[in-house]
């Protein structure tokens, strides 16, 4: 029974681990970029603002 029951825990603790290690890396891999590509295009709008009042 002793077994039985590291056997479940540890599968438990692995599976939440594999979990967490694939969300991080989707994380990275895809929600990452396209913060970043938002923050660039929310960037050039302002600086196409400024531009555009200067003149």
């Amino acid at each position: 029974m002793k077994k039985f029951v590291t056997g479940v825990v540890l599968g438990s603790l692995t599976t939440v681990a594999v979990a967490a290690g694939f969300l991080a890396s989707v994380k990275k891999t895809v929600i990452d970029p396209i913060a970043e590509k938002e923050a660039m295009i929310e960037e050039n709008r302002r600086k196409a603002r400024r531009k555009s009042s200067a003149r």
